[in-house]
């Protein structure tokens, strides 16, 4: 037998009945939920990025699983449905996508004029711009959530201000400014100003993520894998000092270095 949403939805349902459902599941609501929110969203990102697409199908279920559970809880509470959901995203992707629904529907697929990547960049932009605005969002970065990551938030942050003309013309800019910011953040150091010290730190890594900004890369998605690549590689330093009897805490700096570039080259575990 195959299941399908239609069952995931009755599944809640049952889930959430006052009389006869799960415990825990009845006590739940929207602000409990979050965090395993989070938690399987960046598991979708673990498994993606480990290339272990074995586990994807089954972690996509457990993020499903969490928006059909928010979806159970505004209906209940008289809010909206799955339904209005479903029906919200498409209406919403439809208009975003001019190039290939000319006039919005699916009729109208396959009859659009091509469009070049960056033209499609711009007018998707404008459109959540504009969409902001009918709904009375002047504030350019009135909805972009506090609780996001840090690095997350600063690159959209950064996206919105230069949609509006605001950031470098050029990568030499960036880079320029990450060589001042530096130099900022040295200068605090050796003045031993512990407020100093926390904002220039906060300067260079806002700028560093200007810099993933102009490379076109993802500065969270960049620094989950270093963050990887350094917990393997430690790993394995932690292995050959097992096999050649040396002890961490007490090995010189040069036992280490040796051990790192060992790690280094152990074997494709390593690489990302």
């Amino acid at each position: 037998m195959i299941y399908r949403l239609d069952d995931l939805i009755h599944l809640m349902a049952c889930l959430r009945d006052p009389s006869h459902g799960c415990p825990w599941d009845r006590e739940q609501t929207y602000q409990s939920i979050v965090p395993f929110t989070l938690e399987e969203a960046y598991e979708v990102a673990d498994v993606i990025e480990r290339g272990a697409f074995d586990e994807l199908c089954s972690e996509l279920g457990d993020l499903l699983f969490q928006v059909v559970f928010y979806a159970r809880l505004a209906e209940e509470d008289g809010r909206f449905s799955l339904e209005e959901v479903i029906h919200g995203v498409v209406s919403k992707l439809l208009a975003r996508h001019p190039h290939v629904f000319h006039d919005a529907t699916f009729e109208s697929f396959g009859h659009s004029e091509s469009a070049s990547v960056q033209s499609i960049k711009r007018a998707w932009e404008a459109r959540k711009g504009e969409e902001r605005a009918d709904r009375g969002q002047l504030d350019l970065f009135v909805d972009v959530p506090m609780g996001s990551p840090a690095l997350t938030r600063a690159q959209k942050i950064q996206k919105r201000a230069a949609s509006i003309g605001f950031d470098w013309s050029s990568i030499e800019g960036v880079l320029a400014k990450i060589t001042e910011e530096l130099l900022e953040l040295e200068q605090a150091c050796s003045q031993q100003n512990p407020h100093a010290i926390l904002e220039e730190f906060g300067d260079l890594l806002f700028t560093t993520v200007s810099l993933a900004r102009h490379l076109n890369i993802n500065s969270e998605q960049a620094l989950r894998l270093a963050t990887q690549k350094f917990e393997s590689r430690i790993r394995a330093v932690i292995r050959l000092a097992q096999e050649q009897g040396i002890d961490l805490t007490i090995a010189t700096d040069k036992e280490k270095n040796g051990l790192w570039e060992q790690a280094k080259t152990v074997g494709t575990e390593l690489t990302l």
